[in-house]
């Protein structure tokens, strides 16, 4: 239990480190309300459910022995962050004052499925999280507690757990202030700012050796 209980502090640390999905969050959050955003915290929590399931499967050996497949995620991860960022902003430039009061109803009405579709692809594609399985958690694997697979598992759960507490805790903030009834000036500066973020995320990990 005690094992248990120090990777579940850890973990929570780790959850709630500034981040592409926790940025989404935040912006789904201010911008869907509180269940849409919950949609695409479920949306991250499936793309890590599979990374566990891959890494209990021997994903960890494959990438530590393949610099390809590393190079092949972390350029995907880019170019998605670069896509989600870039038209965002461009959303919020392409038709003046007109557009921004349809973009503002536009984003009443996005589908819960589209939202968590968005935080999987994120998720699944972004390096940092895949080094969370590969190299965070298996720090915490002890021989007394098991094998590897059945650690990884268990561990996973608690991971999931502590990312569930974060995620929620970013949206139900956002979705409070977006209770507060933003004006449509202050959900275009939240667009933008979401999208400047997110591109300069695009090129911190396109900078990186990773």
């Amino acid at each position: 239990m005690t094992w248990a209980m120090v990777f579940f502090g850890a973990a929570v640390l780790v959850a709630f480190t500034p981040g592409a999905n926790n940025l989404l969050g935040l912006h789904h959050g201010m911008t869907q309300g509180v269940w849409k955003g919950l949609a695409g915290l479920l949306g991250r929590l499936a793309a890590f459910t599979v990374l566990i399931a891959a890494v209990a499967a021997g994903l960890g050996q494959l990438l530590a022995a393949s610099e390809l497949a590393l190079t092949v995620i972390k350029w995907a991860g880019v170019a998605y962050l670069v896509w989600i960022g870039g038209r965002l902003l461009w959303s919020t430039f392409r038709a003046g004052r007109t557009a921004l009061v349809q973009m503002s109803r536009n984003a009443e009405s996005l589908p819960a499925s589209w939202i968590a579709r968005k935080e999987f692809v994120v998720a699944i594609t972004n390096p940092k999280a895949i080094l969370i399985f590969t190299a965070f958690v298996p720090q915490f694997i002890d021989a007394a507690h098991g094998s590897f697979p059945t650690q990884i598992a268990i561990l996973g759960a608690i991971y999931l757990l502590a990312e569930f507490v974060a995620g929620a805790t970013y949206v139900g903030v956002c979705a409070l202030v977006r209770s507060l009834r933003l004006s449509r000036r202050a959900t275009r500066n939240v667009d933008r700012g979401t999208g400047v973020v997110l591109l300069g995320m695009a090129g911190a990990l396109a900078a990186s050796n990773s």
